[in-house]
């Protein structure tokens, strides 16, 4: 079987790949443009970025949406983290059978299902709306995709090394910290790269758990939209393109480094033992 692209596998890739990045692409060029026109180039510009800079309102829910993303994408690393713990470690348990489904709940349920049954849950104990709501809601449906992530790296872990350090005296919160984490820590910067990816990119659910003052930047230009197309929105979206392509590639440049670096300990622990063997 020849390795070469056929005309019609090219011709199906460039496609493909027009139909997912160009809208982006044209996204990201027009918020260069000088015309007050969003379809009609008017030449090279950065007075929409200049103009951004003062809209308080994009900046105030630009704010609030990464205060957000942090908080939600490290609460569901830590919970995601835990609930994998207990289902790869733990075997069969009572109540395994309905904890995994909860779980894993929030990964096939709609987001209007999840956002009004957050909102019915904080009208019911009277929690007013806002900040906190968002964040405890951005928690609530991103802690399955960190606890799916980590528990696939669980699933292969080597528990011997965990093992080995308890036998020497370590105490399994220290063996965890200082054995486990450390193997399983490319998984655990995924999931909350996930997590903070997913935050940054909801709105139905933000929009059921909202309040005063806890506008999302989604949020915003979903309004702003709904009253035209700004040059604005174009720049304020290629900023947040930006962003999240920027911590996918840094996420990505640390897994390569770390998994480089764990294949380099390896063949130096085999050469070691195998210099030991012979000796």
């Amino acid at each position: 079987m020849s390795g070469r692209l056929s005309s019609f596998n090219i011709v199906s890739l460039v496609l493909g790949f027009s139909f997912l990045y160009l809208p982006i692409v044209l996204l990201v060029i027009y918020s260069f443009n000088a015309s007050q026109l969003v379809t009609v180039w008017g030449g090279f510009s950065l007075r929409w970025y200049a103009a951004l800079a003062g809209n308080r309102m994009f900046l105030d829910a630009a704010f609030v949406t990464l205060r957000v993303g942090i908080i939600s994408a490290s609460l569901a690393t830590i919970l995601g983290t835990l609930a994998a713990m207990a289902l790869a470690r733990y075997g069969r348990f009572r109540g395994r059978t309905l904890f995994s489904g909860m779980a894993a709940a929030p990964l096939v349920m709609p987001e209007v299902i999840t956002g009004l049954s957050l909102l019915l849950l904080f009208v019911a104990i009277n929690f007013d709306r806002g900040f906190w709501t968002v964040t405890l809601a951005h928690t609530t449906f991103s802690m399955c995709f960190v606890a799916v992530v980590v528990q696939s790296r669980l699933v292969t872990f080597d528990r011997s090394l965990e093992e080995a350090a308890q036998d020497l005296g370590c105490p399994p919160l220290k063996a965890f910290l200082l054995v486990t984490l450390p193997v399983i820590w490319p998984a655990v910067l995924s999931g909350w790269m996930l997590a903070f990816t997913l935050s940054l990119d909801d709105l139905v659910i933000a929009s059921f758990t909202s309040g005063p003052g806890a506008t999302t930047l989604p949020m915003r230009i979903y309004s702003q939209v709904r009253l035209g197309v700004t040059p604005e929105i174009n720049a304020i979206s290629t900023i947040l393109i930006a962003v999240v392509a920027t911590g996918v590639l840094v996420a990505s440049i640390t897994l390569k480094r770390q998994e480089a670096r764990r294949l380099r300990d390896e063949r130096l622990a085999q050469e070691a033992e195998r210099q030991a063997l012979a000796a």
